[in-house]
């Protein structure tokens, strides 16, 4: 597992530079005892976490993307950010590239008030995202129909006019059929590449010529006529540069030289990854998965440092089996009335506690109102100046000012009733645990931590009330872990 190091102090008397070593030390401490391999480090000096604003914290999302290292790892979360919202938007931006943030000084990761509110937050802004991509799409759908183009790179052999049609362009069509023929007549694609390229032909995207950029050209049927957008299909929906002959006979002789496709391993997501600890040593239990000997792939979570510092003996555990037992146990706990109620309790006081912004306006607001007030009683009682007018003005463009101010403001940050928070919670009672959308769902907003022994298991939910004792039996011995389930015999704590 690898990570990066993210370290940040505000400004102020009581913040020092020091306080960075301090962070790193004690970051790279907890990597070293849980079997994390760090790979690089980020810092802002002298900047608030209360604002994204800050060029370090900004430069590892952008990083984010490139998929170099699996978490972010802090000394605290108030180091990664202290709006709830910017919390939830960065982590959810962390989440798409499969990346987590992990604290190393709290135990509890977050409040199970906080990480549900950042799940009801990440899912109003999907909810949001989906509508305007459905507003989006009715309007490419139009452009579709009418055979118009929908924005993208454009293709290699067309231009658009002024209307976004497609039209043949004179210079570039000949290459494509001088493409489609070369390749009828037995040429190689690598030698068709490297005869266009040293013509110095560029292709659309300004670059030079590739394999993989002949090959598209070979197989969009675009060039046949066909227009494509989602479902609409449209034969004869713009100019045709190839005839379908010609098109039909490379199809033939692309399908005739395809090589078979390598067996590709399917992407298994591992959803204890960064929750599952071992037992024994208190590394994280990261994934694994090996062939058998009847070719049946097992997937399975194996202790970090028994997989490369051979210094623990914790057995491993099946990943369907142990996930499993984890929601079916963190659904019967938590979800039930008493336990969601109580939850959205605290969700409502955090939600007041961390919008500052939005009691600093409404107040400005009251103040401004009490000083129009005042203005009207003097008027009213004769008390008037050259300025009044011009001042009563003056704080009349305020209040209509703050009034906006306050609806962005409600906007940007909308504020949860206790009624939306318990219906929320609430719909995760019903749900199908053979789905796997599902038990992520469960693990990702209740699940802290799950420390695994071979006789037993403790789970710290992001919800406390009392403890839990489960009974667990032989987990499995071999690194694929036995064919049969482990029996239920022992302890699990909230």
């Amino acid at each position: 597992m690898k990570a990066v190091i993210y370290a940040r102090y505000s400004p102020g008397p009581n913040q020092r530079e020091e306080s960075i070593e301090g962070q790193i030390r004690e970051c790279s401490e907890f990597a070293e005892r849980k079997g994390i391999t760090i790979i690089n480090t980020y810092v802002d000096r002298s900047l608030s976490a209360k604002t994204d604003n800050r060029p370090e914290f900004q430069k590892l999302i952008k990083d984010s993307h490139k998929h170099l290292f699996d978490v972010v790892l802090v000394w605290k979360l108030d180091r990664f950010a202290r709006d709830r919202y910017d919390s939830a938007h960065y982590k959810n931006i962390l989440k798409k590239n499969g990346i987590k943030v992990i604290s190393a000084k709290e135990h509890i990761s977050d409040g199970a008030e906080g990480i549900i509110l950042e799940a009801m937050l990440e899912g109003m802004a999907e909810y949001y995202s989906v509508e305007l991509s459905e507003k989006i799409v009715r309007g490419m759908t139009e452009n579709a129909l009418k055979c118009k183009s929908n924005g993208g790179i454009p293709t290699f052999g067309y231009v658009l006019d002024e209307n976004r049609n497609f039209q043949i362009d004179e210079t570039t069509a000949p290459i494509v059929e001088e493409i489609f023929n070369r390749y009828i007549n037995g040429e190689q694609v690598k030698d068709i590449t490297a005869s266009i390229n040293a013509r110095e032909i560029k292709a659309t995207t300004g670059r030079p010529f590739n394999k993989h950029t002949v090959h598209l050209i070979l197989r969009n049927r675009r060039y046949i006529g066909e227009y494509k957008y989602r479902e609409i299909v449209m034969p004869n929906g713009i100019p045709a540069i190839i005839s379908l002959e010609v098109f039909e006979k490379v199809q033939k002789r692309l399908n005739r030289n395809k090589k078979a496709p390598a067996l590709n391993k399917a992407k298994v997501e591992y959803l204890l990854t960064t929750k599952l600890f071992c037992g024994k040593c208190e590394a994280f239990m990261v994934g694994e998965s090996g062939t058998g000997r009847q070719g049946i792939v097992h997937n399975y979570y194996k202790c970090n440092n028994r997989k490369f510092a051979k210094s623990c003996d914790k057995k491993t555990v099946k990943k369907d089996y142990i996930e499993r037992l984890v929601v079916e146990n963190t659904v019967q706990t938590v979800l039930n009335d008493k336990c969601i109620d109580q939850i959205a309790d605290v969700v409502m006081e955090i939600q007041g506690r961390e919008n500052t912004e939005l009691p600093r306006l409404q107040n400005q607001l009251k103040e401004t109102q009490k000083s129009i007030d005042n203005m009207i009683d003097a008027i009213e009682q004769g008390i008037i100046t050259s300025s009044t007018k011009e001042r009563l003005e003056k704080l009349e463009k305020e209040k209509e000012t703050i009034e906006i101010a306050i609806i962005n403001e409600k906007i940007q940050k909308p504020i949860l009733t206790k009624e939306q928070i318990v219906f929320w919670i609430s719909k995760f009672k019903g749900g199908d645990i053979d789905s796997f959308n599902y038990r992520r769902q469960i693990i990702d907003v209740f699940v802290n931590s799950v420390y695994l022994h071979d006789d037993k298991m403790l789970i710290n939910y992001n919800y406390k009330e009392d403890t839990k004792t489960v009974i667990l039996g032989d987990l499995c011995g071999s690194d694929l872990g036995g064919d049969a389930p482990p029996t239920i015999l022992e302890t699990l704590t909230m």
